[in-house]
């Protein structure tokens, strides 16, 4: 029974990563495709890995995918918030969809 389980989070897992990568081709931006690149790795990876936990059990593999699964969730959001600031202050523009700007309106408050 906890086999299915696990196979049940691997496939969402990969649902997860599947429409993260389907957003880095579609959305018009590095800002956007960021946020889906994001979202695919915390989630999805992180479902995969939980899956792979459960299917091995508290072996030496599950217990690197729970550490794994803890990695990623302290890194990725903060590696997103890196790039997006930096690609921010390089000049990169927003989408013309775009509506609100809060970086800009950060660096004004700064001033």
């Amino acid at each position: 029974m906890i086999d299915i389980i696990g196979l049940i989070f691997i496939c969402i897992g990969l649902a997860f990563d599947f429409f993260g990568c389907l957003g880095l081709v579609r959305l018009p931006d590095v800002y956007n495709r960021l946020q889906a690149a994001t979202k695919s790795v915390t989630l999805g990876t992180c479902s995969i890995l939980f899956g792979t936990f459960l299917v091995v059990g508290f072996t030496a593999a599950g217990l690197k995918s729970l550490m794994c699964i803890v990695f990623l969730l302290l890194t990725a959001p903060v590696a997103a918030h890196a790039v997006a600031r930096g690609a921010h202050r390089a000049g990169v523009k927003l989408a013309k969809e775009s509506i609100v700007d809060r970086y800009a309106e950060d660096k004004e408050g700064e001033i």
